[in-house]
Protein backbone atom coordinates (compact mmCIF):
# COMPACT_ATOMS: atom_id res chain seq x y z
CA UNK A 1 0.00 0.00 0.00
CA UNK A 2 0.79 3.87 -0.47
CA UNK A 3 2.32 5.46 2.55
CA UNK A 4 -0.45 8.19 2.67
CA UNK A 5 -3.15 8.20 5.23
CA UNK A 6 -5.65 5.23 4.70
CA UNK A 7 -9.26 6.51 3.71
CA UNK A 8 -12.16 4.47 3.80
CA UNK A 9 -15.05 5.32 1.12
CA UNK A 10 -18.86 4.58 2.84
CA UNK A 11 -20.36 1.51 1.89
CA UNK A 12 -23.46 -0.10 2.80
CA UNK A 13 -24.56 -1.92 6.13
CA UNK A 14 -25.00 -5.25 5.45
CA UNK A 15 -28.18 -7.13 6.52
CA UNK A 16 -28.45 -10.04 9.58
CA UNK A 17 -26.79 -13.13 8.41
CA UNK A 18 -30.35 -14.97 8.74
CA UNK A 19 -33.72 -12.91 7.42
CA UNK A 20 -37.07 -13.79 6.18
CA UNK A 21 -37.91 -13.99 2.30
CA UNK A 22 -40.72 -11.20 2.95
CA UNK A 23 -37.52 -8.86 5.24
CA UNK A 24 -35.30 -9.97 2.11
CA UNK A 25 -37.72 -8.39 -0.75
CA UNK A 26 -37.87 -5.48 1.16
CA UNK A 27 -34.12 -4.78 1.75
CA UNK A 28 -33.66 -5.88 -2.03
CA UNK A 29 -36.13 -3.14 -3.07
CA UNK A 30 -34.49 -0.21 -1.31
CA UNK A 31 -30.89 -1.40 -2.31
CA UNK A 32 -30.00 -4.84 -3.27
CA UNK A 33 -26.51 -4.30 -1.44
CA UNK A 34 -27.63 -3.72 1.65
CA UNK A 35 -30.01 -7.09 1.54
CA UNK A 36 -26.71 -9.28 1.15
CA UNK A 37 -25.48 -10.66 4.33
CA UNK A 38 -21.43 -9.82 5.19
CA UNK A 39 -19.90 -13.15 5.22
CA UNK A 40 -20.26 -12.56 0.92
CA UNK A 41 -17.12 -10.27 1.27
CA UNK A 42 -15.36 -13.11 2.54
CA UNK A 43 -16.74 -16.26 0.94
CA UNK A 44 -16.05 -18.24 -2.27
CA UNK A 45 -19.42 -19.17 -2.51
CA UNK A 46 -23.03 -18.77 -0.85
CA UNK A 47 -26.16 -20.39 -1.82
CA UNK A 48 -29.62 -19.02 -1.29
CA UNK A 49 -32.69 -20.94 -1.40
CA UNK A 50 -36.37 -19.10 -1.95
CA UNK A 51 -39.90 -20.94 -2.80
CA UNK A 52 -38.91 -20.05 -6.65
CA UNK A 53 -35.65 -20.73 -7.07
CA UNK A 54 -31.96 -21.32 -6.11
CA UNK A 55 -29.13 -18.77 -6.55
CA UNK A 56 -25.46 -19.21 -5.57
CA UNK A 57 -23.26 -16.35 -5.55
CA UNK A 58 -19.62 -17.18 -6.76
CA UNK A 59 -16.54 -15.57 -6.03
CA UNK A 60 -14.13 -18.26 -6.20
CA UNK A 61 -11.68 -16.66 -9.26
CA UNK A 62 -11.12 -19.85 -11.40
CA UNK A 63 -15.27 -20.77 -10.85
CA UNK A 64 -16.06 -17.17 -12.33
CA UNK A 65 -13.99 -17.80 -15.24
CA UNK A 66 -15.82 -20.85 -16.01
CA UNK A 67 -18.89 -18.79 -16.06
CA UNK A 68 -17.44 -16.20 -17.78
CA UNK A 69 -14.49 -16.96 -19.91
CA UNK A 70 -14.39 -20.76 -20.19
CA UNK A 71 -17.93 -21.46 -20.91
CA UNK A 72 -19.62 -18.63 -21.68
CA UNK A 73 -22.42 -20.59 -23.76
CA UNK A 74 -23.67 -22.76 -20.75
CA UNK A 75 -24.15 -19.68 -18.37
CA UNK A 76 -26.73 -17.47 -20.66
CA UNK A 77 -27.91 -14.47 -18.94
CA UNK A 78 -30.81 -15.02 -16.95
CA UNK A 79 -34.23 -13.50 -17.87
CA UNK A 80 -34.79 -13.06 -14.20
CA UNK A 81 -32.90 -9.56 -15.18
CA UNK A 82 -34.16 -8.82 -18.03
CA UNK A 83 -37.54 -8.88 -17.13
CA UNK A 84 -37.72 -5.35 -16.08
CA UNK A 85 -35.88 -3.80 -18.53
CA UNK A 86 -37.42 -5.43 -21.42
CA UNK A 87 -39.63 -2.57 -22.30
CA UNK A 88 -36.88 -0.54 -23.11
CA UNK A 89 -34.18 -2.86 -24.14
CA UNK A 90 -36.28 -4.95 -26.11
CA UNK A 91 -34.34 -7.86 -27.24
CA UNK A 92 -31.00 -6.00 -27.39
CA UNK A 93 -27.28 -7.20 -26.80
CA UNK A 94 -27.48 -7.09 -23.39
CA UNK A 95 -30.62 -9.47 -22.48
CA UNK A 96 -30.56 -11.77 -25.65
CA UNK A 97 -28.51 -15.53 -25.76
CA UNK A 98 -27.31 -18.02 -27.92
CA UNK A 99 -27.17 -17.71 -31.94
CA UNK A 100 -29.20 -14.26 -31.63
CA UNK A 101 -26.06 -12.71 -29.27
CA UNK A 102 -23.85 -14.04 -31.38
CA UNK A 103 -25.34 -12.27 -34.29
CA UNK A 104 -25.24 -8.88 -32.85
CA UNK A 105 -21.98 -9.33 -31.37
CA UNK A 106 -20.77 -10.33 -34.52
CA UNK A 107 -22.39 -6.66 -36.36
CA UNK A 108 -21.70 -4.27 -33.08
CA UNK A 109 -17.80 -5.63 -32.24
CA UNK A 110 -16.60 -3.92 -35.12
CA UNK A 111 -17.56 -0.43 -34.06
CA UNK A 112 -15.75 -0.36 -30.80
CA UNK A 113 -12.49 -1.53 -32.12
CA UNK A 114 -9.66 0.16 -30.95
CA UNK A 115 -9.32 3.03 -34.05
CA UNK A 116 -12.99 3.59 -33.25
CA UNK A 117 -11.77 5.13 -29.37
CA UNK A 118 -9.22 7.17 -31.05
CA UNK A 119 -12.14 8.77 -33.75
CA UNK A 120 -14.51 9.15 -30.29
CA UNK A 121 -11.86 10.88 -28.97
CA UNK A 122 -13.46 14.48 -29.62
CA UNK A 123 -16.33 13.77 -28.87
CA UNK A 124 -15.05 13.15 -25.52
CA UNK A 125 -12.79 16.16 -25.04
CA UNK A 126 -15.48 18.22 -26.08
CA UNK A 127 -17.62 16.68 -23.34
CA UNK A 128 -15.32 17.10 -20.71
CA UNK A 129 -14.69 20.77 -21.96
CA UNK A 130 -18.35 21.62 -21.75
CA UNK A 131 -18.67 20.04 -18.28
CA UNK A 132 -15.63 21.67 -16.98
CA UNK A 133 -17.45 25.56 -18.26
CA UNK A 134 -20.82 24.06 -16.26
CA UNK A 135 -18.98 23.12 -12.99
CA UNK A 136 -17.59 26.91 -13.33
CA UNK A 137 -21.12 28.19 -13.11
CA UNK A 138 -21.64 26.60 -9.70
CA UNK A 139 -21.54 28.45 -6.53
CA UNK A 140 -21.18 26.69 -3.38
CA UNK A 141 -21.93 22.91 -3.11
CA UNK A 142 -23.87 20.83 -5.35
CA UNK A 143 -25.33 17.19 -6.35
CA UNK A 144 -22.53 16.66 -8.91
CA UNK A 145 -24.20 13.37 -10.51
CA UNK A 146 -26.72 15.70 -12.63
CA UNK A 147 -23.71 16.67 -14.01
CA UNK A 148 -21.58 13.56 -14.58
CA UNK A 149 -25.34 12.46 -16.37
CA UNK A 150 -24.92 15.28 -18.63
CA UNK A 151 -21.75 14.53 -19.67
CA UNK A 152 -21.98 10.99 -19.99
CA UNK A 153 -25.40 11.40 -22.64
CA UNK A 154 -23.34 14.11 -24.58
CA UNK A 155 -20.20 11.68 -24.75
CA UNK A 156 -22.64 9.25 -25.90
CA UNK A 157 -25.04 11.40 -28.36
CA UNK A 158 -21.96 12.68 -29.67
CA UNK A 159 -20.10 9.51 -30.59
CA UNK A 160 -23.15 7.71 -31.51
CA UNK A 161 -25.26 10.55 -34.04
CA UNK A 162 -23.02 13.26 -33.82
CA UNK A 163 -25.37 15.30 -32.13
CA UNK A 164 -24.47 17.13 -28.90
CA UNK A 165 -26.97 16.70 -25.67
CA UNK A 166 -28.07 20.02 -26.59
CA UNK A 167 -29.82 18.51 -29.56
CA UNK A 168 -33.97 18.73 -29.05
CA UNK A 169 -34.41 14.86 -29.81
CA UNK A 170 -31.14 14.42 -27.75
CA UNK A 171 -32.02 16.45 -24.86
CA UNK A 172 -35.21 14.97 -24.59
CA UNK A 173 -33.70 11.11 -24.37
CA UNK A 174 -31.22 12.20 -21.76
CA UNK A 175 -34.45 13.45 -19.80
CA UNK A 176 -36.51 10.58 -20.15
CA UNK A 177 -33.98 7.67 -18.82
CA UNK A 178 -33.62 10.06 -15.94
CA UNK A 179 -37.44 9.54 -15.12
CA UNK A 180 -37.09 5.72 -16.68
CA UNK A 181 -34.12 4.71 -13.81
CA UNK A 182 -36.53 6.33 -11.21
CA UNK A 183 -39.14 4.22 -12.01
CA UNK A 184 -37.06 1.47 -11.15
CA UNK A 185 -37.71 -0.67 -13.67
CA UNK A 186 -35.39 -3.82 -12.88
CA UNK A 187 -38.00 -4.43 -9.26
CA UNK A 188 -40.51 -6.35 -11.38
CA UNK A 189 -42.62 -9.15 -10.06
CA UNK A 190 -41.26 -11.78 -12.81
CA UNK A 191 -37.67 -10.89 -11.53
CA UNK A 192 -38.72 -13.04 -8.44
CA UNK A 193 -41.20 -15.48 -9.25
CA UNK A 194 -41.31 -17.56 -12.44
CA UNK A 195 -44.11 -16.57 -14.77
CA UNK A 196 -45.71 -18.38 -17.95
CA UNK A 197 -45.13 -15.68 -20.81
CA UNK A 198 -48.74 -15.18 -21.11
CA UNK A 199 -48.76 -13.39 -17.41
CA UNK A 200 -48.62 -9.85 -17.77
CA UNK A 201 -45.31 -8.32 -16.05
CA UNK A 202 -46.91 -5.70 -14.15
CA UNK A 203 -44.30 -2.77 -15.23
CA UNK A 204 -45.20 0.45 -13.71
CA UNK A 205 -46.73 2.75 -15.53
CA UNK A 206 -44.06 5.31 -15.34
CA UNK A 207 -41.79 2.29 -17.02
CA UNK A 208 -44.02 1.88 -19.64
CA UNK A 209 -44.30 5.43 -20.50
CA UNK A 210 -40.72 6.42 -20.40
CA UNK A 211 -39.50 3.42 -22.57
CA UNK A 212 -42.16 3.94 -25.03
CA UNK A 213 -40.97 7.81 -25.10
CA UNK A 214 -37.52 6.81 -25.04
CA UNK A 215 -37.50 4.16 -28.10
CA UNK A 216 -39.80 6.67 -30.23
CA UNK A 217 -36.82 8.96 -29.98
CA UNK A 218 -34.56 6.91 -30.41
CA UNK A 219 -35.97 5.22 -33.70
CA UNK A 220 -36.83 8.84 -34.88
CA UNK A 221 -32.83 9.41 -34.74
CA UNK A 222 -32.52 5.94 -36.34
CA UNK A 223 -34.98 6.37 -39.42
CA UNK A 224 -33.18 9.62 -40.01
CA UNK A 225 -29.28 8.42 -40.08
CA UNK A 226 -31.10 5.30 -42.52
CA UNK A 227 -31.89 7.77 -44.74
CA UNK A 228 -28.76 9.62 -44.74
CA UNK A 229 -27.16 6.41 -45.15
CA UNK A 230 -29.05 5.95 -48.28
CA UNK A 231 -28.29 9.70 -49.33
CA UNK A 232 -24.17 8.91 -49.13
CA UNK A 233 -24.40 12.04 -46.31
CA UNK A 234 -24.07 9.84 -43.00
CA UNK A 235 -21.59 11.01 -40.76
CA UNK A 236 -18.63 8.39 -40.05
CA UNK A 237 -19.92 7.44 -36.64
CA UNK A 238 -20.85 4.78 -34.60
CA UNK A 239 -24.32 4.63 -35.62
CA UNK A 240 -23.35 4.48 -39.17
CA UNK A 241 -20.38 1.95 -38.67
CA UNK A 242 -23.05 -0.38 -36.79
CA UNK A 243 -25.83 -0.11 -39.20
CA UNK A 244 -23.96 -0.68 -42.28
CA UNK A 245 -22.01 -3.57 -40.65
CA UNK A 246 -23.15 -7.05 -41.81
CA UNK A 247 -23.27 -9.95 -40.35
CA UNK A 248 -19.89 -11.83 -41.89
CA UNK A 249 -21.76 -14.91 -41.57
CA UNK A 250 -25.47 -14.16 -42.76
CA UNK A 251 -24.86 -10.89 -44.88
CA UNK A 252 -28.04 -9.37 -42.94
CA UNK A 253 -27.84 -6.15 -41.17
CA UNK A 254 -29.74 -4.46 -38.16
CA UNK A 255 -33.70 -3.94 -39.24
CA UNK A 256 -35.42 -1.05 -38.09
CA UNK A 257 -36.08 -2.58 -34.72
CA UNK A 258 -32.96 -4.11 -33.86
CA UNK A 259 -31.14 -1.12 -34.04
CA UNK A 260 -33.58 0.74 -31.67
CA UNK A 261 -32.62 -2.27 -29.37
CA UNK A 262 -29.08 -1.47 -29.36
CA UNK A 263 -29.14 1.99 -29.16
CA UNK A 264 -30.77 2.02 -25.78
CA UNK A 265 -28.64 -0.70 -24.58
CA UNK A 266 -25.54 1.37 -26.07
CA UNK A 267 -27.06 5.03 -23.84
CA UNK A 268 -28.27 2.56 -20.81
CA UNK A 269 -25.02 1.44 -20.21
CA UNK A 270 -22.96 4.02 -21.72
CA UNK A 271 -24.30 6.52 -19.95
CA UNK A 272 -25.19 5.24 -16.57
CA UNK A 273 -22.39 3.31 -16.12
CA UNK A 274 -20.32 6.31 -16.94
CA UNK A 275 -21.99 8.65 -14.77
CA UNK A 276 -21.65 6.50 -12.16
CA UNK A 277 -18.19 5.95 -11.87
CA UNK A 278 -17.36 9.82 -12.94
CA UNK A 279 -19.85 11.37 -9.52
CA UNK A 280 -17.81 8.37 -7.33
CA UNK A 281 -14.29 9.67 -8.72
CA UNK A 282 -14.89 12.80 -8.36
CA UNK A 283 -16.21 12.72 -4.54
CA UNK A 284 -12.85 10.48 -3.44
CA UNK A 285 -10.73 12.59 -5.48
CA UNK A 286 -12.44 15.49 -3.22
CA UNK A 287 -12.28 13.20 -0.21
CA UNK A 288 -8.37 12.82 -0.88
CA UNK A 289 -6.61 16.37 -1.74
CA UNK A 290 -3.56 14.79 -2.41
CA UNK A 291 -4.74 12.39 -5.22
CA UNK A 292 -6.69 15.41 -6.58
CA UNK A 293 -3.21 17.37 -6.85
CA UNK A 294 -1.72 14.61 -8.42
CA UNK A 295 -4.61 14.07 -10.96
CA UNK A 296 -4.28 18.11 -11.34
CA UNK A 297 -0.59 17.56 -12.33
CA UNK A 298 -1.38 15.35 -15.18
CA UNK A 299 -4.49 16.92 -16.50
CA UNK A 300 -1.87 20.42 -16.69
CA UNK A 301 0.25 17.80 -18.87
CA UNK A 302 -2.20 17.79 -21.14
CA UNK A 303 -1.61 20.96 -22.43
CA UNK A 304 -4.41 23.13 -24.04
CA UNK A 305 -5.05 20.76 -27.19
CA UNK A 306 -4.58 17.72 -26.02
CA UNK A 307 -4.92 14.90 -28.53
CA UNK A 308 -5.26 10.74 -28.25
CA UNK A 309 -2.06 10.28 -27.74
CA UNK A 310 -1.36 12.53 -25.01
CA UNK A 311 -3.75 9.92 -22.97
CA UNK A 312 -0.57 7.69 -21.79
CA UNK A 313 0.05 11.18 -19.30
CA UNK A 314 -2.71 9.95 -17.27
CA UNK A 315 -1.14 6.67 -15.63
CA UNK A 316 -2.26 7.79 -12.46
CA UNK A 317 -5.54 8.90 -13.37
CA UNK A 318 -6.57 6.19 -14.84
CA UNK A 319 -5.53 4.15 -11.83
CA UNK A 320 -7.48 6.67 -9.82
CA UNK A 321 -10.55 5.79 -12.31
CA UNK A 322 -9.86 2.00 -11.48
CA UNK A 323 -9.85 2.16 -7.82
CA UNK A 324 -13.10 4.21 -8.29
CA UNK A 325 -14.48 1.21 -10.68
CA UNK A 326 -13.65 -1.18 -7.65
CA UNK A 327 -15.08 -0.04 -4.99
CA UNK A 328 -18.06 1.31 -6.51
CA UNK A 329 -18.46 -0.91 -9.87
CA UNK A 330 -21.53 0.99 -11.79
CA UNK A 331 -22.94 -2.89 -12.24
CA UNK A 332 -22.64 -4.53 -8.66
CA UNK A 333 -23.72 -7.80 -10.19
CA UNK A 334 -24.70 -9.97 -13.09
CA UNK A 335 -27.07 -13.04 -13.23
CA UNK A 336 -26.33 -16.38 -15.38
CA UNK A 337 -28.21 -19.05 -15.48
CA UNK A 338 -27.09 -22.50 -15.21
CA UNK A 339 -28.21 -24.33 -18.66
CA UNK A 340 -27.26 -28.13 -17.05
CA UNK A 341 -26.45 -29.41 -13.65
CA UNK A 342 -23.23 -28.09 -12.40
CA UNK A 343 -21.41 -29.48 -9.33
CA UNK A 344 -19.10 -26.39 -7.75
CA UNK A 345 -17.24 -26.85 -4.77
CA UNK A 346 -18.88 -29.93 -3.85
CA UNK A 347 -22.21 -28.76 -4.06
CA UNK A 348 -24.85 -29.78 -6.59
CA UNK A 349 -25.74 -26.79 -8.66
CA UNK A 350 -29.49 -27.76 -10.24
CA UNK A 351 -29.92 -26.77 -13.63
CA UNK A 352 -32.10 -23.58 -13.73
CA UNK A 353 -30.32 -22.11 -10.78
CA UNK A 354 -29.51 -18.67 -10.66
CA UNK A 355 -25.44 -17.66 -10.74
CA UNK A 356 -24.60 -14.18 -8.95
CA UNK A 357 -21.23 -12.57 -9.68
CA UNK A 358 -20.36 -10.08 -7.88
CA UNK A 359 -18.35 -7.50 -8.62
CA UNK A 360 -19.01 -5.29 -5.78
CA UNK A 361 -17.96 -8.44 -3.13
CA UNK A 362 -15.36 -9.85 -5.50
CA UNK A 363 -13.57 -6.36 -5.75
CA UNK A 364 -13.90 -5.61 -1.79
CA UNK A 365 -13.13 -9.45 -1.15
CA UNK A 366 -11.19 -9.77 2.09
CA UNK A 367 -8.92 -12.34 0.88
CA UNK A 368 -8.13 -11.02 -2.29
CA UNK A 369 -7.56 -7.65 -1.77
CA UNK A 370 -4.83 -6.10 0.66
CA UNK A 371 -6.91 -3.40 2.92
CA UNK A 372 -10.19 -3.82 0.54
CA UNK A 373 -12.30 -1.17 1.37
CA UNK A 374 -9.76 1.49 1.56
CA UNK A 375 -9.21 3.85 -1.53
CA UNK A 376 -5.69 4.00 -2.55
CA UNK A 377 -5.02 4.24 -6.63
CA UNK A 378 -1.48 3.23 -5.71
CA UNK A 379 -2.68 -0.56 -5.04
CA UNK A 380 -2.38 -1.67 -8.28
CA UNK A 381 1.46 -0.63 -8.73
CA UNK A 382 2.00 -3.87 -5.93
CA UNK A 383 2.40 -7.65 -6.37
CA UNK A 384 -1.37 -7.93 -4.54
CA UNK A 385 -2.94 -5.33 -6.73
CA UNK A 386 -1.43 -6.47 -9.74
CA UNK A 387 -2.76 -10.06 -9.11
CA UNK A 388 -5.99 -8.46 -8.31
CA UNK A 389 -6.45 -7.13 -11.40
CA UNK A 390 -6.18 -10.72 -13.22
CA UNK A 391 -8.32 -12.57 -10.07
CA UNK A 392 -11.01 -9.93 -8.73
CA UNK A 393 -11.86 -6.76 -11.31
CA UNK A 394 -14.61 -7.57 -13.30
CA UNK A 395 -16.55 -4.02 -13.53
CA UNK A 396 -16.92 -4.61 -17.11
CA UNK A 397 -17.62 -8.02 -17.11
CA UNK A 398 -14.80 -10.48 -18.48
CA UNK A 399 -14.57 -13.29 -21.55
CA UNK A 400 -17.34 -13.44 -24.16
CA UNK A 401 -19.81 -10.74 -22.86
CA UNK A 402 -17.60 -8.30 -21.46
CA UNK A 403 -18.58 -4.83 -22.24
CA UNK A 404 -18.35 -3.56 -25.77
CA UNK A 405 -17.61 -0.05 -24.76
CA UNK A 406 -15.15 -1.03 -21.56
CA UNK A 407 -12.03 0.65 -23.93
CA UNK A 408 -14.30 3.65 -24.55
CA UNK A 409 -14.54 4.53 -20.79
CA UNK A 410 -11.53 3.83 -19.46
CA UNK A 411 -10.60 6.94 -21.94
CA UNK A 412 -13.54 9.04 -21.05
CA UNK A 413 -13.58 8.53 -17.45
CA UNK A 414 -9.24 9.46 -16.85
CA UNK A 415 -10.27 12.51 -19.71
CA UNK A 416 -13.11 13.90 -17.88
CA UNK A 417 -11.33 13.75 -14.30
CA UNK A 418 -8.02 15.13 -15.82
CA UNK A 419 -9.83 18.30 -17.32
CA UNK A 420 -12.07 18.52 -13.87
CA UNK A 421 -8.96 18.27 -11.48
CA UNK A 422 -6.90 21.02 -13.27
CA UNK A 423 -9.32 23.37 -13.43
CA UNK A 424 -11.07 23.57 -9.54
CA UNK A 425 -10.11 22.31 -6.41
CA UNK A 426 -12.76 19.98 -5.39
CA UNK A 427 -13.91 19.22 -1.50
CA UNK A 428 -16.64 17.40 0.50
CA UNK A 429 -19.12 18.70 2.44
CA UNK A 430 -19.38 17.71 5.85
CA UNK A 431 -23.00 17.38 6.20
CA UNK A 432 -23.39 15.27 2.98
CA UNK A 433 -21.63 12.06 3.23
CA UNK A 434 -23.13 9.58 0.00
CA UNK A 435 -24.52 6.66 0.72
CA UNK A 436 -24.25 4.06 -2.28
CA UNK A 437 -27.50 2.37 -3.25
CA UNK A 438 -28.11 0.02 -5.92
CA UNK A 439 -31.11 0.13 -8.74
CA UNK A 440 -29.73 0.07 -12.21
CA UNK A 441 -26.11 1.24 -11.31
CA UNK A 442 -24.68 2.19 -7.99
CA UNK A 443 -25.29 5.52 -6.92
CA UNK A 444 -25.45 7.65 -4.07
CA UNK A 445 -29.28 8.06 -1.93
CA UNK A 446 -28.98 11.54 -1.68
CA UNK A 447 -26.79 12.01 -4.42
CA UNK A 448 -22.61 12.92 -4.51
CA UNK A 449 -22.25 16.75 -3.00
CA UNK A 450 -19.08 18.19 -3.74
CA UNK A 451 -17.87 22.06 -4.11
CA UNK A 452 -15.53 23.64 -6.58
CA UNK A 453 -12.93 26.17 -6.60
CA UNK A 454 -11.01 27.39 -9.68
CA UNK A 455 -7.54 26.04 -9.44
CA UNK A 456 -4.28 28.60 -10.60
CA UNK A 457 -3.41 27.07 -13.71
CA UNK A 458 0.52 27.23 -12.94
CA UNK A 459 -0.11 25.64 -9.92
CA UNK A 460 -1.81 22.90 -11.11
CA UNK A 461 1.39 22.10 -13.10
CA UNK A 462 3.71 22.26 -10.68
CA UNK A 463 1.63 19.70 -7.91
Amino acid sequence: MSDRAKFTPPKPAARPEKTSLRNYLRLFRKDILSAQPAKLYRAWMAEFKTPFFRSFLVNQPDLVKTVLNTRPMEFPKSNRIAEGLRPLLGNSVFLTNGETWLRQRRIIDPAFEGGRIKDAFPAMLAAGHDMVARLGEMDGGFDVEPHTSHAAADVIFRSLFSIPITDETARAVFHEFQAHQKAQPILNLAAFIPLPKWVPRFHSRETKRTARVIRGLITRLTRERMAQIAAGTAPDDLATKIMTTADPQTGARFDMDEMVDQVAIFFLAGHETSASALAWALWLMAANPDVADRVAAEGAALGDAPTFSDLSKLRYTKDVFRETLRLYPPVPMMVREAACPEHFRDRDVPKGSQIVLSPWHLQRHERFWEDADVFDPDRFKTDNGKQCLRDAFIPFSSGARVCPGAGFAMVEGPLILALVARAFHVSTLAQHTPVPVAHLTVRAQNGIWISCTKRDASNAALV
